[in-house]
């Protein structure tokens, strides 16, 4: 099993000016190979990385004299990054490979498992040495490889390691069923309902100044990059708080619970609709099934999938039955068949529970008995979630 882990690294004013170099020099041979990739592909040929790596590195010193200044991962690794991405392409599972913004915030540069080390708060990387992290490097395995990436004006660095395949005890909590939704950002199938912190909302006000700030900002001036960096900083923020809290409900829930339901939604469909568009985005309902996949293998728990078109809202939780229409602004109806009356959100999370047989229900000091409720009962602020879950697995800003 990889994980890997994201540390913000302090470094000198030095390392800092190589960073970038090395960021941008990894855009620049993106940005060429790909280039030359369409080109060659218009003509009817059948490009291939390997080949493109190889016109390049006979050339490049002489065009490039500069490349002996940055270590040779940051400009070889983006043929195979093309290379995959060109696969993924053509299998349909992502759009064609783009082309690198020069001066984009988010600089990256890859570096191969055998050149650096970790030693405990600090990392030593090829050309520049020592470079200190906030924090030390949680897991312990096989190292893999890293990634050095700009986030606005900070460094991080992730590192992958494989450790051996755990083989934690089974959760005893009983099977949870989640629901997500844009009044409460989860509903659990217990009635419990987690409020969304809906960051992106409560900044667009900022958000548009500083854009309108940035755009009136001459190109190339340094009055542009100083803005460019504050707008940066300000949708790292929302991504952030964004992140914490699904990480925090997805590793409590993992850790609790002996299996797990969630719905597998068709995110980009929905986001065709304008009026639900920025509401979507601001749930990041795309991201929500990746830290539940690794997160319910490392702890135990079981996770289940369940179809997109599986009608989770409509089908009385009680007898079964299956309405054969519900509109988005009923948010309570009543089963024709047994009466019984139902709340849209948590209908969902209970038929979206596993049926999973032979838990045990624990209490929340570890006697076997009752289940640990993750909060009380009722509609919660993101802040409650955040006092009474641990931190996430996964290292972020």
């Amino acid at each position: 099993m990889t994980l890997a882990h994201r540390m913000e690294l302090d470094p000198t004013v030095k390392q800092r000016e190589y960073f970038a170099r090395a960021g941008g020099t990894a855009g620049l041979v993106w940005n060429g190979a790909l280039a030359r990739w369409n080109a060659e592909y218009e003509a009817g040929a059948k490009p291939k990385a390997s080949d493109l790596k190889r016109r390049f590195n006979r050339v490049k010193y002489q065009q490039f004299p500069w490349l002996t200044n940055i270590h040779r991962d940051a400009h070889a690794q983006p043929f195979a990054d093309l290379s995959k991405a060109f696969r993924n392409f053509f299998a349909g599972r992502a759009r064609h490979p783009r082309f690198n913004k020069k001066g984009k915030c988010r600089d990256s540069y890859y570096i191969a498992n055998d050149k650096f080390s970790v030693n405990g708060s600090s990392v030593r990387l090829p050309m520049i040495g020592s470079v200190r992290m906030t924090e030390a490097l949680r897991f312990t395995g096989k190292i893999q490889s890293a990634m050095v990436n700009r986030d606005a004006d900070r460094w991080f660095i992730a590192i992958s390691v494989e450790i051996p395949d755990p083989k934690p005890s089974r959760p005893r909590g009983k099977p949870m069923g989640v629901d997500l939704g844009l009044s409460a950002f989860a509903t659990l199938s217990t009635g419990q309902k987690i409020q969304a912190p809906k960051p992106l909302q409560r900044a667009l006000r900022k958000l548009r100044r500083l854009g309108r700030w940035h755009s009136g900002k001459p190109l190339q001036s340094r009055c542009r990059a100083q803005a460019s960096r504050k707008l940066a900083r300000q949708h790292r923020r929302i991504r952030n708080i964004r992140n914490d809290v699904l990480h925090k409900l997805s590793t409590d829930l993992a850790k609790t619970h002996s299996a797990i339901g969630i719905e597998d939604l068709r995110v980009k469909g929905m986001l065709q609709n304008r009026r639900l568009a920025l509401h979507l985005s601001d749930a990041a309902w795309s991201e929500f099934g990746g830290p539940w996949k690794y997160k319910t293998a490392l702890y135990g728990s079981t996770l289940t999938v369940h179809d997109c078109w599986y009608a989770s809202s409509k089908t009385c939780s009680a007898c079964g039955q299956k309405r054969a229409s519900l509109e988005l602004s009923e948010r309570c109806w009543s089963c024709e068949h047994c009466g019984t009356t139902h709340d849209r959100d948590v209908n969902a999370a209970i038929n979206l529970k596993p049926d999973t047989a032979g838990y045990a229900e624990i209490h929340a000091c570890g006697e076997v008995g009752a289940v640990r409720p993750l909060v009380e009962t009722g509609t919660l602020p993101y802040a409650h979630l955040c006092a009474q879950v641990d931190r996430p697995i996964i290292g972020h800003a």
